[in-house]
């Protein structure tokens, strides 16, 4: 849900009356929408309202608010508050969720109401993207610079939920993000690809045709399993052969206008000067037609599919794994390429190796979180580079003796009690 902004062709509010804009706020896509100002009252009536209506008129789910951070408003009850109550309201006792999008990276909005907080259910967590986006492809260009894609970025992720909260951030020259001290786990939606980047990509390639398969087949491991909540974009779980391109249906003048931003937008990526004059016109039919999912490709592409389907079972059906934000979870490094998650809940302790370099040579590794707990042993549950996944298979591991882990995969394991002695 766009609440933010209007668009430049369509939008009739100005007919009716110019209270509904503002020029108290910079906006990133035109007129500030007016929620505090004189004449207030009925531009955000006209809102909640909207919020509500699609939640008791279509039985929705929940909504995703864009880019919360240009929903200006200083009154005070902030208009994602009101929103927010009148779209649980309208629920009538059904559970929904209010996801918001917040380049800003601001907390609050999923703090309760009683710690100054919003009370949204969940942010979506850029840093997770970024920070997948250099593992998987090497590029630190543009907004990706201040990430290097490391085993300790991922560490602190899967711990903290944003990585930055606070600290400079180079590419903006500003402090970026807030603390995320007593915000649970499951508040973060981590991802590896979304509607915005994919099509950001230029040529709207996906990344299993960008990045080793072995190593994505990792990181959908870590994205499946991790305790943040994973959103997985339109045909990936099927490696999608379609590219997701920047399309849109304008008037033609309009339509000029936004393929000019669109080359604008992709001069930050220097790695794109060669391909931005061939770029497909964002308003041709055939832009559109080309992003059209082919979903037998669900058969066809089984070894992906099966992936996804696979861990999510695991996600579900492990009563560690299901249990997630009740369930304790830290990290170690154990190269520059490789790591160790561990997890520890009442129905046992979980370990998820993940190498995202060369083979890793198990023995000799001074960490505690490699230990299997007391009196019990480690199983092993899942790898990334079996066979039915395309990989080329995974040796019996035993993470605390000494063995090999191959390189860019991910392993599971789970407490067990110990075999009878020989």
């Amino acid at each position: 849900m766009v609440y933010n902004h209007v668009g430049p062709d369509g939008s009739y509010l100005k007919k009716f009356s110019d209270g509904y804009f503002t020029a108290r706020y910079k906006n990133d896509w035109g007129e500030a929408l007016n929620f505090d100002g004189p004449d207030a009252g009925p531009v955000r009536e006209f809102f909640v309202s909207n919020a509500a209506y699609w939640i008791s008129e279509f039985h929705f789910d929940g909504l995703r608010l864009d880019a919360t951070q240009d929903i200006h408003d200083r009154s005070r009850t902030h208009l994602l508050v009101e929103l927010g109550a009148a779209a649980r309201t309208a629920a009538a006792g059904r559970e929904i969720l209010l996801i918001a999008e917040n380049e800003p990276q601001e907390t609050r909005l999923v703090r309760r109401h009683d710690q100054g907080g919003y009370g949204l259910d969940a942010l979506w967590n850029d840093d997770y993207h970024h920070t997948g986006i250099v593992a998987l492809t090497g590029r630190r260009e543009a907004y990706y610079s201040d990430y290097g894609g490391t085993p300790q970025e991922f560490i602190s992720l899967v711990k903290r939920g944003y990585l930055y909260q606070g600290q400079w951030y180079g590419w903006q020259k500003k402090r970026r993000g807030t603390p995320s001290d007593g915000v649970r786990p499951e508040a973060f939606v981590t991802y590896l690809e979304n509607h915005d980047q994919v099509a950001n990509s230029a040529d709207g390639r996906r990344l299993h045709q960008l990045a080793s398969p072995a190593r994505l087949r990792t990181l959908t491991a870590l994205l499946l399993l991790g305790p943040g909540t994973p959103m997985l974009f339109q045909g990936q779980e099927f490696a999608a052969s379609a590219p997701f391109l920047f399309f849109a249906d304008h008037v033609p003048e309009l339509a000029e206008s936004v393929a000019r931003g669109r080359k604008a937008f992709l001069s930050q990526f220097p790695s794109t000067a060669a391909i931005q004059e061939r770029l497909p016109p964002p308003h041709a039919e055939s832009t559109f037609e080309r992003c059209k999912l082919d979903v037998g490709e669900r058969v066809r592409h089984a070894h992906w599919y099966s992936l996804h389907t696979d861990l999510l079972r695991l996600r579900k059906m492990d009563p560690v794994f299901s249990a997630q934000g009740d369930a304790s979870v830290d990290g170690a490094l154990l190269s520059d390429a490789a790591f160790v998650l561990r997890w520890r809940a009442p129905a046992g302790d979980r370990q998820l190796l993940v190498t995202l370099g060369v083979d890793l040579q198990l023995g000799h590794a001074p960490e505690p979180l490699l230990a299997p707990p007391a009196e019990l042993e480690w199983q092993q549950l899942w790898a990334s580079e079996e066979p039915q996944y395309g990989g080329r298979g995974t040796p019996a591991i035993d993470p605390s003796a000494a063995g090999l882990v191959p390189g860019e995969s991910a392993v599971v394991f789970a407490s067990h009690p110990r075999g009878p002695k020989d």
